[in-house]
């Protein structure tokens, strides 16, 4: 795990849930013209905690067996299906508001066009193996709260692209030139899909997009240092790529693509260490990238909701 020692990448440890940190929008500002949710549903409370039948004084810490075998599973299992009829699968804010010129339709996120900006509406549609597979309740809300969160306290290294946050599943935010690659960073040799590090290792090869790797690693092993394996969009999959062929192709000039992977390698160590400091590992994780009309690079997409 990399030190904690640059301090460019490591401000003091701020506490995943305390009074400071209850707003995840703290430095985004609301624009309240733009709320489209209707008045707040409160859903019923569900207790995990499971007392367990010799001891009913020493509470358990709760699981998934302990709870469906608690007597409580019908109360559980009608409270989550009662939810699921609330679900955010579906937007069309370019019929209803004024403005917004146009809608893109991502496998979570519906992308409005709004002139200089994008309204990045994040559903609950899950999405994987290319694929929407179902609508989840709440997942939008975590999704985005979970990169703002990330947003908010990654700016010490890169700007990003967050204007407001005027509701809890969307999010405003400037239009960039969006760089076509993804900056995907590692930091164990593991992995199931045909890109995954450990994929790619045991089938023999030794130098994967431009890192070589030695001998005799073996699977969920650490790596001696994080590594970037970037990737670049096809038809219908990650296609990766060295940093020469980048380069070479024209998707990025070569100051941009050090400075972008500058900031993807600080990234991924400041989040290896928040996540170390609450006994967690970052395993690896993807950033992509935008430049401003200014010509900064600035951060887009989600962030640490991805990992």
């Amino acid at each position: 795990m990399a030190q904690c020692i640059r301090t460019t990448v490591n401000p003091p440890k701020t506490p995943l849930n305390s009074s400071q940190t209850h707003n995840p929008n703290r430095l985004f500002p609301s624009i309240s013209s733009l709320e489209a949710k209707p008045k707040s549903i409160k859903y019923p409370k569900i207790s995990l905690s499971v007392m367990s039948s010799q001891n009913q004084s020493q509470q358990l810490n709760p699981s998934l067996d302990a709870l469906l075998n608690s007597g409580r599973k019908e109360e559980v299992f009608a409270t989550i299906k009662g939810s699921v009829h609330n679900c955010l699968s579906e937007t069309n804010l370019h019929l209803t508001v004024p403005g917004i010129e146009s809608k893109t339709r991502g496998k979570v996120r519906d992308i409005y066009d709004s002139g200089d900006y994008l309204v990045l509406v994040t559903t609950d549609r899950q999405s994987a193996f290319d694929r929407i597979l179902a609508s989840i309740p709440f997942k939008g809300q975590v999704l985005n709260e979970t990169s703002l969160w990330w947003f908010n306290r990654t700016q010490h290294i890169t700007p990003n692209a967050v204007v407001s946050v005027p509701d809890k599943n969307v999010t405003i935010a400037k239009k960039c030139s969006v760089f076509p690659v993804e900056f995907v960073v590692r930091g164990f040799v593991t992995g199931s899909t045909d890109t995954s590090l450990w994929t790619v290792y045991k089938n023999g090869v030794r130098n994967y997009c431009g890192n070589v790797l030695p001998n005799g690693l073996v699977k969920n092993q650490k790596l001696t240092a994080n590594i970037l394996t970037p990737t670049t969009k096809a038809e219908d999959h990650d296609v990766p790529v060295t940093p020469d062929e980048i380069i070479g192709r024209g998707l990025m000039t070569q100051a941009d693509f050090d400075e972008a992977r500058e900031k993807a390698l600080s990234l991924f160590e400041y989040g290896q260490c928040v996540a170390l400091e609450h006994g967690l590992i970052l395993v690896d994780t993807k950033y992509e990238f935008g430049k401003d009309s200014d010509g900064s690079i600035l951060l887009i997409d989600e962030v640490g909701a991805n990992t």
